[in-house]
């Protein structure tokens, strides 16, 4: 079979459309519940494998033809990472979980006090290193088939190959990548097809390596003695250059989007990593183990001239083999394909969730998110459009550089410059004291640096303002601050120590928020921590306002889906499910995909109520080790809340006690009110029968019948009068009337008390709409009250009335006062004072004093002012107007 153009292309569609196949039965197991093995530690170790990106299939040899051994140090990286910083990487994905995070940028922000602003920045160095990176791969498709194309194909042509694999790729990413907003932001159909991509491209590598040593050099012997003759073996390592790779390598194996993607976001089990630490380093020294023999052999049989980097398709080729070419193709493709796709996906998920949705919800307005607009359809468009502008950035980068120099060191300078993100990382997975502000200003510090000496040289080779600006010259990219030599170790120095050191020193100026001091424990202690429930209380939300949002964000089928299986989880076949704890736990989970941690926490906590910081929260995350505090906090809490609801307790008992006790008074004073008058009214009719009473004391016993009668009518209109109060039936007749007559006409009928009362008519003169009748009776009761109960010498009533707020009358004897102890019980229905002048009364002229005027829409109360007794009737002021003295 020869191997033509157009053969080509069509085997690629027919390749691509078989990656179809499999991420549409992947998405399809997936939705079916049937992904056991889809979410197994096989599938998630290869997926890590879109580390090794078209840069690394063919790029790698043509580093080892350049520099030798140098090209090991991309894997020495990520082998060191897994196989020695297992645990960060556990401590890593149990955060991602427990957070419920869906990006690099969500983590970091999570961490810091959830800070859009800072995930903002994470987002656009992200966009602006990985950008280029994915014009490598587009690059790297193209160059591929330009060893297939006839002589003199023209590059238009060529670019135009791009654009369509560009839009190959958009549409492959849509479909499987924003199918749906998913609980957790994972994505099995893609992960499907990475997994096969995987074994295609290690499978291709593999194949042309042992081509090579067994078909062109016939055996390893054979290999050693032909790198050992070529220029390979003359290479020697530079030791401050291999370890500043080695360490951007095992940065860039953390922290490049789409590496962050596979190795938390797509983690369903933390066990996988287990296996991933060793799988995978095993993984890339398989990728690895035949780039020099490949690089030598090349060197050696390929024309002077050829490019190293496409030694795995040239040399196949040059000996006829067009299968083997082809298979090497494919994985190339597959290298380039898998990279473009889950970078466009984290890139999408970034800019959808810490870009466009912040200021599309900025827009609508805080809490219309809840209650109006599909945010489901605008995450999902916003996704899609993301995709679509990432990948159209990136060809036009490859149509802007012509596939220059700039692609072909892309790969190390995207390397650094995603390094950026480390420290803040790190730090804040063991540092409580790191802070948004020292993490904001380490990332853009280091931002700059790194864009100043190693993006711009690359993008604007040869210009002279780079070297030399405002004529300093220890300001130029090649020399920053005099510092000369290898320019990615002095960019690595300079961009990461300066990120560091700057991130520590406002850390330690600044003071972290109080949501920052919420979020540490959760990152440092996360061990400790994740068992926890997350803090939802339940608030006074309602399952169908949840339901609701959730259908916004969620699409009304996949929502209603999970309530009803919330609600079957808890019995509750027929009805919506309780909004327990446990319940928002699990939607904000679900949410969470769609809107990134942070929006889908607030969006929750706004429903419910929940506070988003704590007093509890801020008394744990106050020490290091919040939580043994937050333990003891909480039943120091509980203590003192079963200490105070004992005093409400006890209180309430004394109370209920004197009560008990008044009314047994009461019950046994009204009955000998009532059997008194009723005893005295029978004896003396009695007596009245009789023919021989005289006259003068047949009047007298008349009298006293009389009053005995007026005694219990009297009683009985207070009992009355009380039941009529307290049940509401009673009719109030409002008249504006004139304070000074009401007072007048209480005194009048008060009769001779005895009492000398001291008055100001002047201040009087108010007029007020009430019930005159009714407040008169109030008046009446305290001034009998104060002639009954006042023990000076000389009793006085002072009447005193006052204009401000609302309208007052202090009516003050100057007797002993009331004993503090019974102030809380005198406007209760059983209550007296003392037996003291007492007779004919049960103690309801002060309740029927407090119902009235809570009727007239004002009040009474006992007012401790110093010697004497103080009541203080109040009137409400809208109702009160002032006229004119008389």
């Amino acid at each position: 079979m020869t191997l033509t153009f157009n053969l080509l292309v069509a085997i690629c569609l027919g390749y691509v459309a078989f990656l179809f196949a499999v991420a549409f039965a992947g998405e399809r197991q997936s939705t079916r519940g049937h992904s056991g093995w889809l979410r197994g530690p096989t599938v998630y170790t290869l997926s890590l494998s879109i580390y090794c990106t078209a840069w690394t299939f063919y790029g790698a040899v043509g580093y080892a033809a350049r520099s030798g051994l140098e090209f090991m140090t991309i894997y020495l990286g990520p082998t060191l990472v897994f196989v020695g910083w297992w645990w960060f990487l556990r401590k890593l994905v149990r955060i991602g979980r427990a957070e419920r995070v869906t990006s690099i940028a969500d983590i970091v922000s999570s961490r810091y006090g959830k800070s859009t602003s800072l995930a903002v920045i994470v987002t656009l160095l992200a966009v602006v290193g990985t950008t280029p990176y994915i014009a490598l791969q587009l690059q790297s498709i193209t160059l591929a088939f330009g060893v297939f194309a006839a002589p003199g194909t023209d590059a238009s042509e060529l670019h135009g190959l791009a654009l369509w694999c560009a839009v190959g790729l958009a549409i492959f990413t849509i479909l499987f990548g924003t199918r749906r907003l998913d609980m957790g932001e994972r994505h099995e159909g893609i992960v499907s097809a990475i997994a096969v991509e995987a074994v295609v491209k290690l499978l291709a590598l593999l194949s042309v390596g042992a081509f090579v040593v067994w078909g062109l050099n016939d055996g390893i012997g054979a290999t050693r003695a032909a790198i050992a003759a070529g220029p390979v073996a003359d290479w020697t390592a530079t030791p401050g250059r291999w370890a500043g790779l080695i360490l951007v390598s095992g940065a860039a194996v953390i922290c490049l989007p789409r590496m962050f993607q596979v190795l938390v976001v797509e983690n369903t089990d933390e066990r996988h990593l287990a296996t991933a630490s060793w799988a995978f380093p095993a993984y890339l020294m398989a990728m690895c183990l035949f780039v020099v023999p490949i690089a030598a052999t090349g060197l050696a049989r390929m024309p002077a001239g050829s490019n190293p980097d496409l030694f795995v398709l040239t040399l196949p080729l040059a000996e006829g083999r067009d299968g083997l070419a082809l298979l090497a193709f494919l994985g190339g493709f597959s290298s380039a394909t898998s990279m473009v796709i889950v970078a466009s996906v984290a890139l999408a998920t970034m800019l959808s969730n810490h870009v466009v949705m912040p200021i599309w919800l900025a827009v609508q307005g805080q809490g219309r998110a809840s209650i109006s607009g599909d945010v489901r359809a605008v995450v999902l468009r916003a996704r899609r459009i993301s995709i679509l502008a990432v990948l159209a950035m990136s060809y036009l980068y490859v149509r802007t550089t012509g596939g220059t120099a700039a692609l072909a060191s892309i790969g190390l300078i995207s390397f650094v410059g995603i390094a950026q993100v480390l420290p803040t990382l790190a730090f804040g997975l063991f540092w409580s004291g790191a802070t948004r502000l020292g993490a904001a200003a380490g990332i853009v510090t280091g931002f700059a640096i790194w864009g100043w000496t190693m993006l711009l040289p690359v993008l604007l080779p040869g210009v002279a303002a780079l070297e030399a600006p405002f004529g300093i010259g220890w300001l130029g990219s090649s020399s920053l601050f005099g510092m000369t030599g290898d320019p990615l170790v002095t960019a690595v120095i300079l961009s990461l120590g300066l990120n560091t050191f700057v991130f520590c020193l406002v850390s330690l100026v600044a003071s972290p928020t109080p949501m920052e001091r919420l979020q540490a424990p959760r990152f440092v202690h996360v061990f400790d921590r994740t068992a926890q429930p997350r803090g939802h209380r339940g608030g006074t939300a309602q399952a169908d306002e949840l339901l609701i949002m959730a259908q916004r964000i969620l699409g009304a089928r996949e929502a209603q889906d999970f309530f009803f299986a919330e609600a079957r989880r808890q019995g509750r076949d027929r009805d919506l499910p309780e909004t327990t704890p446990e319940l928002l736990d699990r939607l904000e989970r679900r949410l969470s995909g769609s809107v990134g941690a942070a929006t889908a926490h607030a969006m929750v906590s706004g429903i419910t109520g929940d506070a988003p910081v704590s007093v509890e929260d801020l008394l744990a995350v106050a020490d290091e080790t919040a939580h043994i505090m937050e333990y003891s906090a909480r039943l120091e809490a509980q203590s003192a809340e079963l200490t105070r609801t004992t005093r409400e307790l006890r209180e309430a008992n004394a109370k209920l006690t004197a009560l008990g006790r008044q009314k047994d008074a009461f019950l046994s004073q009204v009955s000998h009110e009532l059997r008194t008058p009723m005893t005295s009214i029978r004896a003396f009719s009695e007596i009245l029968r009789e023919e021989d009473v005289p006259e003068a004391d047949r009047a007298r016993y008349a009298g006293i019948i009389l009053e005995e009668s007026r005694r219990l009518t009297r009683l009985l209109d207070d009992l009355l009068d009380l039941s009529v109060l307290e049940s509401g039936q009673v009719v109030l007749d409002r008249v504006a009337v004139s304070l000074r007559d009401v007072i007048d006409r209480a005194l009048a009928a008060s009769g001779e008390t005895g009492l000398h009362i001291d008055r100001d008519p002047v201040a009087e003169a108010v007029h007020v709409e009430t019930d005159p009748d009714r407040l008169a009776q109030v008046f009446i009761n305290l001034v009998t009250n104060a002639a009954r109960y006042c023990d000076a010498a000389r009793p006085t009533l002072s009447i005193r009335v006052a204009v401000a707020e609302a309208v007052t009358v202090d009516f003050t004897d100057n007797g002993g006062g009331i004993e503090p102890d019974a102030r809380d019980l005198i406007f209760e229905k059983f209550a007296r004072l003392s037996e003291r002048s007492a007779t004919g009364r049960a103690g309801l002229g002060l309740a029927i004093c407090r119902e009235v005027m809570a009727r007239l829409g004002g009040g009474i109360a006992y007012v401790a002012a110093g010697r004497g007794t103080t009541f203080r009737v109040r009137l409400p002021r809208m109702v009160a107007q002032a006229a004119v003295a008389e």
